[in-house]
């Protein structure tokens, strides 16, 4: 049994009708009938029931009226229409009542819901991401995303941008290693969009307008807050603009560079949570980075303070003093765009 290439590789809605099954369409509906070896290229003509047999010629074709093929095909979608919009009215029907009740005062007003579900959590965002004017806020934790979720993120961010709405948007410093989002963030140069990076961040923050945020309550994210009241929301909105005036731009130089007792910016910020008894895994997940990575660090870091072993590392860290430097002045570089630059150690 032989199969049909061209079939197999023709696939299109009808309402994307192809360039040959255009032409071949034009033609029998010109001359009144085409040839059935012509229609070949085009086996959406027969698909889509542009084209039946010839009652008298089994070897022709002829065309469909469009205004036939037309009501045809608009015929499903106009019950369909139908049927959503009765089920509308019967949804309004149902909850007028209520709606009654609630403008009365007597139901109290809920300004923490809990939403439990991908896609419950995920038609909140999107609700509340149409509903923005001016200004969203969001903390982003990690970069260990598949790209295709880094995309269609940063494609809601272009959407908001057009909208004329500012965006601020925090990741880690190792966000920087993703060509990716380096190359589509370089879209949003003209400054509606800004994107900054620091070493440590706890958990995903999304606010909206300041009148909405939404955090997740599960390290499986399959279960968030959204937040409504005023007095949360401003807090968490502090918290943004503490840990915003602490980062560094997406677009300076690279934040990891060494200071004068030979320890980056990232080994101090490792030696911090090792200290307060982390493990590897833990450490690379609040950092950002994969394990592997995190480890390369702390051999960097056991050698630049001679350590031997992963115990005396901790005696050492504690030791040297470096948990109470300084080593970085984020917020002048913050404000004026370039990297930050260090304070002199010692």
């Amino acid at each position: 049994m032989t199969t049909n290439p061209a079939k197999e590789s023709h696939p299109h809605p009808i309402t994307e009708l192809c360039e040959e099954g255009r032409r071949l369409y034009s033609n029998a509906l010109r001359a009144g009938r085409i040839a059935r070896a012509e229609v070949g290229p085009a086996p959406c003509l027969m698909e889509f029931a542009l084209l039946h047999p010839d009652p008298d010629d089994a070897d022709w074709l002829r065309p469909v009226p469009p205004s036939v093929a037309l009501a045809q095909r608009l015929s499903p979608l106009e019950r369909e229409i139908s049927e959503r919009r009765r089920t509308s009215i019967e949804l309004a029907e149902a909850f007028e009542p209520f709606l009654s009740l609630s403008a009365q005062g007597t139901a109290p007003t809920h300004s923490i819901t809990v939403l439990e579900g991908l896609d419950r959590i995920n038609t909140a965002l999107d609700l509340a991401t149409d509903q923005c004017r001016n200004e969203m806020l969001t903390v982003q934790p990690s970069a260990r995303h598949p790209e295709h979720r880094v995309i269609e993120g940063l494609e809601r961010d272009r959407t908001l941008v057009e909208r004329g709405v500012r965006i601020r948007t925090l990741y880690q410093h190792t966000a920087r290693y993703s060509p990716e989002r380096l190359a589509y963030v370089d879209r949003f140069a003209d400054g509606k969009a800004e994107y900054r990076t620091i070493d440590e961040l706890v958990e995903r923050l999304v606010v909206c307008d300041e009148t909405v945020a939404f955090i997740p309550i599960r390290e499986d994210r399959q279960v968030a807050l959204e937040i409504r009241h005023a007095g949360l929301v401003r807090y968490l909105i502090k918290v943004f603009e503490f840990m915003w005036s602490r980062a560094v731009p997406l677009s300076a130089g690279a934040p990891y560079e060494t200071a004068r007792d030979g320890i980056t910016d990232i080994q101090h910020s490792i030696a911090k949570l090792l200290v307060e008894g982390h493990v590897d895994e833990a450490i690379a997940r609040r950092l950002g980075m994969n394990v592997r990575t995190c480890r390369a660090h702390i051999a960097k870091l056991a050698q630049a303070l001679g350590s031997g072993s992963r115990a005396q590392l901790g005696y050492l860290i504690a030791q040297s003093g470096i948990l109470e430097q300084n080593h970085r002045v984020a917020p002048t570089g913050a404000a004026t765009g370039k990297p930050a630059r260090k304070r002199p150690v010692g």
